[in-house]
């Protein structure tokens, strides 16, 4: 399998005991990691023991933390390289609240030979190939719309994880996504207008289940996930865990969206291995998993609900 990483990251988390805006904050320190949604999702199935490849466009000038990661988690690195540093993100992390606040750089502008390697090494993807985040300056909003339908033609399953243009691009193209797991906030900027309840947010999936998507994840935070297909719908309500950090939570539970696709899982395990990665990932800093063994534990205490 394989993730896309268009608009990687460095994410500098600073933990303050409590923000206060418009003041002078004392942190209490601060840690850095390689991110970026795909990579995010690489390495947390790293740490479940899936082999994984992680493409994408870094900057050479500062790539020494994305190459450690690759590395230490034992993902095959298949970035393509171009001149200058890439971006910083930097995540407040409020103790007292346990709310983050990010704020987020913009990317490099890849040229279009950097962005052609790029993406033909996506485009030799085998089984799985996850494509989410955002998209630097100068790359076509149809970008993941054209990979879906390359791969999808392959025999390639598309697990996506985006949203403004992109995703509007993905669910107009000819070919649809195998899922996509977009949040309250992304679905509800896809149709156009507010998803106050539970079946607002299951008539939006249901209708993208209808146009071909064949699993739609909804993440609703503290609420839970939405879990459609057409055969069924399934509310995963999250485990009381200790909370250290939100950050990546989503691409966790792609990660294990992914890790149950691999394994052809029936829809009520995949639900609960994918927010039980979630879960596992909250007790963590940076994108990981407590291991399998603490996932598997944690997946044996949800009940997926039948939603009509």
């Amino acid at each position: 399998m394989l993730t896309l990483t268009l608009n990687p990251a460095i994410d500098v988390t600073v933990t303050l005991p409590a923000l206060v805006p418009g003041a002078v904050n004392a942190a209490m320190g601060q840690e850095r990691h390689a991110a970026g949604k795909g990579i995010n999702v690489a390495a947390c199935l790293a740490d479940w023991g899936a082999p994984v490849a992680a493409a994408g466009v870094i900057g050479a000038d500062n790539d020494a933390i994305f190459r450690n990661l690759f590395a230490a988690k034992g993902i095959e690195d298949r970035c393509t390289r171009i001149p200058g540093e890439t971006r910083s993100n930097i995540k407040l992390l409020d103790r007292s609240s346990r709310e983050t606040t990010d704020i987020n750089l913009p990317g490099l502008r890849p040229d279009a030979a950097a962005l052609r390697d790029c993406l033909a090494v996506v485009e030799q993807a085998r089984g799985i190939a996850v494509l989410s985040g955002s998209l630097p300056l100068g790359v076509p909003a149809d970008v993941y719309a054209r990979l879906t339908a390359t791969l999808s033609a392959r025999g390639v399953r598309v697990v996506a994880d985006a949203s403004g243009a992109p995703l509007q691009a993905l669910l107009a193209g000819p070919v649809m996504p195998h899922a996509i797991k977009p949040n309250r906030h992304e679905l509800e900027g896809f149709v156009g207008h507010a998803l106050p309840d539970l079946p607002a947010l299951l008539g939006a999936a249901r209708r993208l289940v209808a146009q071909g998507v064949r699993l739609v994840v909804v993440s609703m935070g503290g609420e839970g996930a939405l879990f459609v297909t057409a055969e069924a719908a399934l509310l995963l309500r999250p485990p009381p865990v200790p909370v250290t950090s939100s950050v990546g939570a989503g691409d966790a539970m792609v990660a294990g969206i992914v890790a149950g696709l691999a394994e052809d899982l029936p829809l009520p395990a995949l639900a609960c291995r994918a927010t039980a990665f979630a879960a596992g990932k909250l007790q963590k800093t940076g994108a990981q998993i407590p291991g399998r063994a603490a996932v598997e534990a944690i997946a044996a205490t949800l009940r997926p609900e039948p939603i009509a």
